[in-house]
């Protein structure tokens, strides 16, 4: 469906409300979350050889990076900024939604709308399932499943040595979920060689959200915050028989960190 100026994006048909109700967008937590393969591209590969690095000990070291994030953060503020753009059309966003979300380790996410516009459909069916997900998956419970670490995924580390990613000398390794769930994602992971923090995540949900989309391509990016690695960008892109086309970008800022104090 071609967007027409001047209409006002909430003036669809039934049939585009319904098929709405059937397409959810889930994003991958902290996980979380999105993107398409050429979103970032490595910017080269450094002489340090491979077989420096024993696999064993890179995903030991993963698993370390993450649980050293759980156990030391009690919680968080961030400002988050959501846009959807339709129709190949990635200057002009059919919705934006601006939230401040909370998380506290005890309890999880929360979220306060800072500002929205665009089509209401949107906001309401994307937007409002993105956040009811992520809080979901963020409850204590659940939230491990959803860890990028061995426990929940199949880690292998790729020959070739390191490569430079925002500056950064990483170490990639392609990931494989060990069970199936659309917050789960087949794909790559960029970890920094010297803290095995994870810098990017790139692949597909192992599971597709709904039988009326096809897979969903997922992207995030992270930066070091406090000494641990934070969501900066994050992009998903996903097709449908009914609105061909759909991307979701979420880009993060304004962190402040809580982090609990040590024994």
């Amino acid at each position: 469906m071609q967007h027409q100026p001047g209409r006002k994006e909430d003036n669809w048909t039934a049939r585009e409300k319904r098929g709405f109700w059937m397409i959810r967008f889930r994003r991958c937590g902290l996980i979380n979350a999105f993107t398409a393969a050429s979103l970032l591209t490595c910017l080269g590969t450094i002489a340090l050889p491979a077989q420096q690095f024993d696999e064993s000990s890179v995903i030991r070291g993963v698993d370390a990076a993450v649980a050293a994030r759980v156990d030391s953060i009690a919680g968080y503020t961030v400002t988050e900024h959501y846009a959807l753009f339709r129709n190949n059309d990635e200057t002009n966003p059919a919705a934006e939604m601006t939230v401040k979300t909370t998380y506290r380790k005890e309890t999880g996410k929360s979220y306060e709308i800072l500002s929205q516009t665009g089509s209401a459909i949107i906001r309401n069916l994307v937007f409002g399932t993105l956040l009811d997900n992520e809080k979901r998956i963020n409850q204590p419970g659940i939230r491990e499943g959803a860890w990028l670490t061995s426990a929940n995924y199949e880690m292998k580390l790729k020959p070739g040595g390191t490569q430079q990613l925002d500056s950064r000398d990483c170490l990639v390794l392609d990931i494989s979920p060990k069970r199936k769930a659309p917050f789960l994602i087949q794909g790559t992971i960029w970890v920094d060689a010297r803290d095995y923090s994870i810098v990017q995540l790139q692949g597909t949900a192992s599971k597709s959200p709904s039988a009326f989309t096809g897979p969903t391509q997922m992207m995030r990016q992270y930066a070091n915050v406090s000494g641990f690695a934070m969501a900066t960008h994050a992009k998903a892109v996903s097709d449908s028989f009914l609105f061909g086309q759909t991307i979701v970008k979420i880009d993060y800022r304004d962190y402040l960190i809580e982090l609990r104090p040590v024994k």
